[in-house]
């Protein structure tokens, strides 16, 4: 009896890891796909809306062209707020480290902390002050 007990609880021990590797992935597969399958429906979407647009009247392509050039610049607004969030957040990171490997080490390994502080702050620079307007 003492036998199988104690070559159970080895192979019980090598199960449990491996299906939690295997749950992980098998969990990114499907979440990948399933966003895939959802960018896929938005898009035929937004080209059948378009197409029935474009059909619908003589009207039909300004509306459609107006359609396009009002998502283009809603992606960019978007695109520009993550960056603004981005550089806020590499910032913070930034100073933090700088603070707390001061603390912990010394001056010298600080400094690692401007790597992501100073990211942060191009982001910043590029958002406010070099990217084109969005109009």
């Amino acid at each position: 009896m003492e036998d199988k007990a104690g070559v159970l609880i080895p192979i019980f021990g090598m199960l449990i890891p491996i299906i939690a590797i295997l749950s992980v992935f098998t969990f990114v597969t499907f979440a990948v796909w399933f966003g895939n399958r959802q960018k896929e429906r938005e898009a035929f979407y937004k080209s059948e809306t378009l197409r029935r647009i474009t059909e619908a009247s003589g009207e039909g392509a300004k509306a459609a062209i107006e359609l396009l050039r009002e998502d283009e610049r809603l992606k960019r607004i978007k695109d520009r707020e993550g960056m603004k969030v981005g550089g806020l957040v590499l910032t913070g990171v930034g100073l933090a480290l700088v603070i707390f490997l001061g603390a912990l080490s010394g001056p010298k390994i600080a400094l690692c902390g401007l790597i992501p502080g100073l990211i942060g702050v191009a982001l910043l620079i590029y958002v406010y002050f070099l990217a084109a307007p969005v109009e």
